[in-house]
């Protein structure tokens, strides 16, 4: 049977569901982005620490003696797998070696870029100031591979092409 008494009511309540969405649909918006954006900004901090640790990797597994040469291509190595969402990109690469003979020669290379926030970006168009960039650096150290095995402490000398 039809219920005559439900349809005023439900006639007298047109805009309440729209003023409803409207208050609610900004707020689930930034719930579900700021999650979003930060998961974002994790992979591309992990993006970053396997440029680096893959840079390192060519840059060890070399027979050639390192120089400028060597240095620079394991710059551009790491400047070509960092990701394109990453601003002001800088690469340095280390050499630690040249001391005693028995000392362990590595290679650290640093990247170094600037993750820019959409939300905060957002968040400054009210009026706020806030930082939209999260600095993100990542180190990698690597052993030498063509060295001794027999080669322990590390060597503290820093060879700079």
């Amino acid at each position: 049977m039809l219920n005559l008494n439900l349809f005023p009511r439900i006639l007298n309540s047109k805009g309440q569901s729209i003023v409803e969405i409207g208050l609610i649909t900004p707020l689930l918006l930034v719930a579900l982005y700021v999650p979003a954006d930060f998961g974002i900004a994790m992979f591309t901090a992990n993006l970053t620490q396997t440029a680096v640790r893959e840079a390192a990797r060519i840059g060890v597994s070399t027979k050639d003696p390192f120089n400028s040469a060597a240095a620079t291509a394991i710059e551009n190595e790491a400047l070509a797998r960092l990701p394109a969402r990453l601003t002001s990109k800088t690469v340095t690469v280390k050499y630690f070696g040249g001391g005693p003979a028995n000392c362990s020669s590595f290679l650290e290379v640093t990247a170094q870029g600037n993750y820019d926030y959409f939300l905060y970006q957002i968040i400054r168009l009210f009026g706020v100031t806030v930082s939209n960039t999260l600095p993100i650096t990542r180190t990698t150290q690597m052993r030498y591979e063509f060295q001794p095995v027999t080669n322990t402490p590390n060597c503290t000398t820093v060879t700079v092409p």
